[in-house]
């Protein structure tokens, strides 16, 4: 992890150039120096930290995401990505425009989201963070109903403390991360009970039929 980084500085950096040149998809993620997991698994997850009622939406974001940190874990520098997906891309014009007008709001989260309580996210907590993370992704995967807004929130706390080195961020993850646990723990339980109370009215209306 790289001491310090800043979002809008290396915005600025990655759009720098000639308007008409375009920059990749794979040139965006290795500019990106460390953070580019972080920023593709954010960018995968932001659709289920609202309530959107799409089926299984969190399996089609949490798949992917999961290939995400096999890479990671592997050791990968960057995300390696499908040669046609790669080695797509925009105009610089385009995403400087886009960047002017994003500015103000970028400065808002860079004073909202930053380096600070840096031992959270460094050593043995990062390490250990590193596994909760994982375990949240693996939670949002499996096809649980009404089980994908408490990890996605947790997913997306985390995602920011690795981006900003960001304490505070880390410990909402961990709030989130327990809360994601009781609850999917919860569901788990009323499914089998559930199933069990099915099965005996099941069992029930056949001896009664016998």
């Amino acid at each position: 992890m790289k001491d310090n980084f800043g979002l809008l500085e290396t915005l600025d950096r990655l759009f720098a150039g000639d308007p008409q040149s375009r920059l990749s998809l794979d040139g965006f993620l290795a500019g990106l120096e460390g953070r580019s997991y972080a920023f593709a698994i954010a960018a995968l997850n932001l659709p289920n930290c609202i309530p959107t009622g799409i089926p299984w939406l969190s399996t089609i974001t949490g798949l992917p995401m999961i290939f995400l940190l096999m890479q990671f874990f592997a050791g990968r520098p960057v995300p390696s990505l499908p040669s046609y997906i790669g080695r797509r891309g925009l105009p610089r014009g385009k995403l400087q425009r886009f960047l002017e007008r994003a500015r103000s709001r970028i400065q808002w989260l860079e004073n909202t989201v930053h380096a600070r309580r840096e031992w959270l996210v460094s050593g043995l907590p990062r390490r250990l963070l590193l596994a909760a993370w994982t375990l949240d992704v693996v939670i949002m995967a499996l096809p649980i109903p009404f089980d994908n807004l408490f990890p996605a929130w947790a997913i997306l706390f985390f995602c920011l403390a690795l981006i900003e080195d960001d304490g505070t961020m880390a410990v909402l993850g961990w709030v989130m991360t327990v809360v994601t646990i009781a609850w999917t723990a919860f569901l788990l339980l009323l499914g089998h009970a559930a199933i069990m109370a099915a099965l005996a009215a099941f069992r029930h209306t056949v001896a009664n039929d016998l």
